[in-house]
């Protein structure tokens, strides 16, 4: 641990800056885990991209079809290829507590420098604040690794800005990832302040974020690296020119990626999201691979679309 549990907020704030991207796992022709393939991605993602962090054992990498062994070495393997030249946070999600512990014990032994850690599917429960604040409360009571929460409509409910707000005062909680309305994460970023960095995975948004409300942190998803190759980096560029205040010239770099992410939106079946992804990915030389059940795989008239899309967004290879 490069920090103490104390100081998890302020290391946080020192070290979380810029753009964090969220790995889709490579998957080989057995559907076992490509270790190379993945090593691939994050050279490339860090010397080409200049990618500051990677979310490792999402849902972007499908943490729901992998062993507890695997989540394991998928964090092992992430924590050593990123080494000192990019940050990592380890979904360490789980719906039972204890497996939730135990990845965030294996991902301080590795090297991780922050773990996150989704909202928990809550049956029945109507009144969350208290259930959510102890859930935490018990995490932070036993994990001396920086946490940042996560709230997605996949958990069954959003969490409250005030809720959210309540959890920051943790002393180990530095960060959340809000996968919410606009609205709400405004809120929460004028409730919070400097306490702990807030973020969403909507690319779209991440200028006006820098812009209006002050953010450093773009966490997390895949258009850092499906909407970049190493010779057209629009997304580094127009975040450099946000951060240095150019917002003008940041908003035309970042409007010349809208065929690029028109390419991709348009091309995406609504039930294949991560085969679309990693279909892509294979499209600019990266490592994609097979995707995992339930996910399915996109057919060959699906390829076909998407590849025409791909030639004609006009990112430069």
């Amino acid at each position: 641990m490069k920090y103490a549990k104390h100081e998890a907020k302020a290391y946080a704030r020192e070290t979380m800056r810029g753009i964090w991207a969220a790995a889709l796992n490579p998957f080989d022709a057995n559907l076992a885990m490509d270790e190379a393939g993945l090593r691939r991605n994050i050279r490339h993602w860090v010397d080409d991209l200049e990618i500051k962090g990677l979310f490792l054992a999402g849902k972007q990498g499908e943490f729901w079809s992998m062993s507890l062994e695997e989540r394991k070495r998928n964090m092992t393997v992430a924590a050593d290829e990123c080494g000192d030249k990019a940050g990592t946070i380890m979904s360490i999600s789980d719906q039972n507590v204890d497996t939730v512990v135990e990845l965030g014990r294996h991902a301080e032994a590795c090297g991780a420098d922050y773990v996150v850690v989704h909202a928990p599917m809550l049956s029945f429960c109507h009144d969350r604040d208290e259930v959510l604040y102890n859930y935490y409360k018990y995490l932070c009571d036993r994990l001396d690794i920086g946490i940042a929460m996560w709230s997605h409509p996949d958990s069954g409910y959003l969490m409250e800005p005030e809720t959210c707000a309540r959890v920051a005062e943790l002393p180990n909680i530095m960060a959340i990832k809000y996968s919410v309305p606009r609205e709400m994460y405004v809120r929460l970023t004028q409730m919070v302040g400097d306490k702990i960095l807030v973020s969403t995975s909507a690319e779209d948004e991440w200028l006006d974020n820098i812009e209006e409300l002050g953010w450093q942190l773009y966490l997390c998803s895949s258009p850092p690296y499906l909407l970049q190759t190493a010779n057209d980096r629009r997304m580094h560029e127009y975040t450099q020119l946000a951060f240095a205040g150019k917002f003008a010239e940041a908003r035309r770099v970042r409007d010349s990626l809208n065929p690029v992410r028109e390419a991709i939106r348009s091309t995406k079946p609504g039930g294949k999201p991560t085969a679309h992804g990693k279909y892509w990915q294979e499209l600019l030389g990266q490592v994609g691979g097979r995707v995992r059940h339930p996910m399915l795989e996109l057919t060959e008239t699906e390829k076909a679309a998407t590849s025409a899309a791909f030639e004609s967004s006009g990112l430069l290879l």
